[in-house]
């Protein structure tokens, strides 16, 4: 056959494609994302206090005491003004006593005390409430590398990705080949298209370049 480096060109046969994986960190796109919110409602007791004006009624008068005395004062001093000597100390004492009785009869009859205004200041407690608003968590959409999209709970706002896990990413291949009756392995950068891989002059070929130079393995 034909080529550009001369020489011999042979086939090993392909026995077995071992891919190289690596872990690396995955991640998506995000697209949208929506706050999550939760309303509360506090209730706080507060007093109201108000200056308002109000009616008294003053204290009522001893009927016993305060218009028996009075009276029994003015009789005797009317009895006191009639008569002489004895006759008119029985005329003050008989006054004192009817002006006693009279006093204390017209006490009794007397209705009430007198009705005054004064302010008062009255209190009550009330109750205020507040409504508040709390962010829970954020909704999530999502794009994957892939093209397809998903939602996910997120308890804080992200950024414009977010880490989906980890994947395993091929970072080459350990081919294993037969040549010449033996079994040997190389590591390749790509798959091999084929079940066979070239041998120039006793090497093998693991890649070939657009110009047509042909890169050849040590194994």
């Amino acid at each position: 056959m034909d080529n550009s480096v001369g020489g011999k060109l042979e086939y090993a046969d392909v026995v077995r494609v071992d891919p190289i994986t690596q872990k690396q960190q995955r991640y998506a796109e995000v697209i949208g994302t929506e706050p999550l919110r939760q309303t509360s409602t506090t209730t706080t007791p507060r007093q109201v206090c108000n200056d308002v004006v109000v009616q008294e009624r003053l204290p009522e008068r001893d009927g016993n005491v305060g218009g028996t005395v009075v009276g029994a004062v003015v009789g005797g001093l009317l009895g006191n003004q009639i008569g002489h000597g004895n006759g008119r100390k029985a005329a003050t004492a008989a006054g004192a006593v009817a002006g006693g009785f009279i006093g204390n009869r017209i006490d009794q009859n007397h209705v009430g005390g007198r009705v005054v205004d004064r302010t008062e200041r009255q209190c009550h407690t009330e109750n205020s409430t507040a409504q508040s608003s709390t962010i829970t968590g954020y909704n999530v959409t999502y794009r994957n590398d892939d093209g397809t999209t998903g939602t996910m709970r997120m308890d804080s706002k992200p950024g414009s990705r977010i880490a989906m896990g980890t994947q395993d990413v091929v970072k080459g291949y350990d081919v294993t080949y037969r040549y010449d009756g033996q079994e040997k392995t190389v590591r390749m950068d790509d798959r091999p298209n084929s079940d066979r891989l070239p041998v120039l002059d006793g090497r093998l070929v693991t890649q070939t370049a657009s110009a047509g130079d042909v890169a050849v393995s040590q194994r």
